[in-house]
């Protein structure tokens, strides 16, 4: 199978006690679950049987030990993860309404996973071909934009399919509100990009959402995949729009739905190359994508049936049994 490389932030999730409730009501206590998008999609795949690997940096720290030890006991090669004495690992708080919808309250920046630069990657990293996956939070600073730009550059010309999930997460950026130039700019150096109906409307500003989507074809992306929460996903080629509706489930927390997604998308996508021999058309293979979309949805699905990142990550067992209580 080809790999999937995922590169940013590891953090730890403090997930409160209460759900739904308002401050004050009710003792909160928050308990520390591994998370961090980019590490969920490794750990996504890794879950499903895929080779993964996540390239990021941690601190020096309780809570880079922790997160160490979670990617490695979920079967993700932490080879490429740098430590750091300047800067602690991050933290987000994590609260949740009754329907497991959740805000975060981060403690970052400062953080470790921002002074990943360059220097840090592994020798050869992007010798052989493989799925190299990036989201927007480590674009919100100079250099940490700076260095994820450069690797999408790297690895596109050595050959790799880079993938890209918006993840818009606006209180990361400075003056709340993240940068639409920047995050366009990682999308156009994408050949696979999720993103949500809600980051689609504010990305594309005052553009028409059918134009928008055109430019990012027109600039190279192979395909545009559009999450809506529990609602309709849609795929979107040159010449092609699928759909795919995701089974009903009950949400108890939101927090890796879209990371089990995409995760669960590359994992297809990770097999049909090595079915196919490295296929470069795998966008036009309308059957290839309808299976990936519904694979990916059944990912998601489960995961918001659980608290927690990784914890919530389901394996290939636990898709068999989902498809077997929704018949999908």
């Amino acid at each position: 199978m080809m790999p999937v490389i995922a590169f940013g932030e590891a953090l730890v999730d403090m997930l409160s006690s209460r759900l739904g409730e308002s401050a004050g009501n009710a003792t909160e206590t928050f308990t520390p679950y591994a998370g961090g998008a980019p590490a969920n999609v490794a750990v996504a795949c890794a879950r499903l049987g895929v080779p993964s690997r996540f390239l990021g940096m941690l601190g020096q720290d309780h809570f880079g030990d922790f997160l160490a030890a979670e990617l490695t006991a979920h079967g993700v090669d932490t080879s490429g993860v740098v430590r750091t004495c300047e800067a602690r690992t991050a933290l987000a708080f994590v609260s949740r309404d009754v329907s497991g919808e959740r805000t975060f309250d981060f403690y970052r920046p400062p953080a470790a996973d921002l002074l990943y630069r360059l220097e840090h990657l592994p020798p050869g990293v992007f010798a052989e071909p493989a799925i190299v996956h990036f989201c927007s939070n480590s674009l919100t600073e100079p250099g940490i934009a700076d260095t994820t730009l450069a690797m999408a550059d790297m690895a596109s010309r050595a050959g790799c399919l880079v993938s890209v999930d918006a993840n818009l997460r606006h209180n990361l950026w400075a003056g709340g509100s993240a940068d639409i130039a920047l995050i366009t700019q990682l999308i156009d150096r994408a050949s696979l990009v999720k993103l949500s109906t809600d980051e689609l409307d504010y990305l594309r500003a005052d553009h028409p959402a059918d134009a928008w989507l055109a430019h990012r074809l027109a600039a190279g992306v192979r395909l545009l995949v559009i999450t809506d929460g529990p609602g309709e996903v849609r795929a979107v080629g040159v010449g092609k729009e699928l759909a795919h509706m995701p089974p009903k489930v009950d949400a108890v927390d939101t927090t890796a739905g879209g990371d089990a997604f995409i995760g669960g998308l590359l994992a297809e996508l990770s097999h049909f190359m090595e079915r196919e021999a490295g296929a470069e058309e795998w966008y036009q293979d309308d059957e290839f994508l309808q299976q990936a979309l519904r694979t990916a949805a059944n990912c998601g699905a489960h995961a918001v049936t659980r608290p927690g990142a990784y914890a919530a990550l389901p394996d290939r067992e636990d898709l068999v049994r989902l498809r077997g209580e929704s018949g999908s």
